[in-house]
């Protein structure tokens, strides 16, 4: 009898099914969603587009989202949770107020100038009457904490006797995000009208220690 020829391993062993990762599919959608709504906004964004940038189809995507709105929604979730995430790790209430409140303004500056995307997501839903911020309890708890902790830093600071007291943690957070916010959504605007470079890193520094020194001279008692 003719021995049966020895297969390669190859050939016998069982082929290893890919195993699904929920977690990483939807965050390659949330990333490429987020390409998408930055350069279409919420009305001319396309799910198929988000779907082929990914190679894969809308119904995987209406599994994990339901809807184009939905999807919407969690890419705002998304990037005001970076922010917010980042700012609760700063641990504000550990530092010296002052210190605390030099940090906040530096990472909201930084944070800003570094992600775009974030900027021109809140200017569409601005034009949106923040329509779809209104449907998400999740934003709301989140930009409750910050200001929680700004408000303990600034009561500390009056305790102190290095801020004045009365202080609204509403409007200290007005004050440093809108300089922040407005130097990035208005920058072509503004750098055209001006002639001014934005970008230019010296300048940027120049900016960066205007707001702190701004901020810190308000607090001041």
């Amino acid at each position: 009898m003719t021995p049966t020829p020895e297969l390669p391993a190859a050939a016998v062993a069982p082929r290893k099914s890919r195993k699904n990762n929920p977690e990483k599919t939807r965050e390659n959608i949330l990333q490429e969603a987020i390409v998408e709504f930055v350069q279409q906004g919420l009305s001319g964004a396309r799910v198929d587009a988000i779907a082929e940038r990914i190679h894969t189809s809308k119904r995987m995507i209406y599994y994990y989202f339901g809807s184009k709105e939905q999807l919407y929604v969690e890419v705002l979730e998304k990037l005001y949770g970076d922010i917010r995430n980042t700012e609760t790790r700063m641990n504000l209430t550990a530092l010296e107020p002052r210190e605390a409140i030099r940090r906040l303004v530096e990472f909201t500056f930084d944070h800003h100038d570094q992600n775009v995307d974030f900027v021109r997501i809140v200017s569409i839903e601005n034009i949106h009457n923040a329509e779809y911020v209104k449907q998400s309890d999740a934003i709301k708890a989140m930009n409750s904490n910050i200001l929680e902790a700004l408000g303990a830093t600034l009561r500390r600071g009056a305790e102190l006797g290095v801020f004045r007291a009365g202080l609204e943690p509403l409007d200290v957070h007005l004050l440093i995000n809108s300089f922040s916010f407005y130097r990035v959504s208005n920058r072509h605007t503004f750098s055209e009208i001006f002639q001014i470079e934005l970008s230019d890193e010296a300048i940027k520094q120049r900016h960066r220690a205007m707001i702190c020194e701004s901020v810190l001279r308000y607090l001041q008692a």
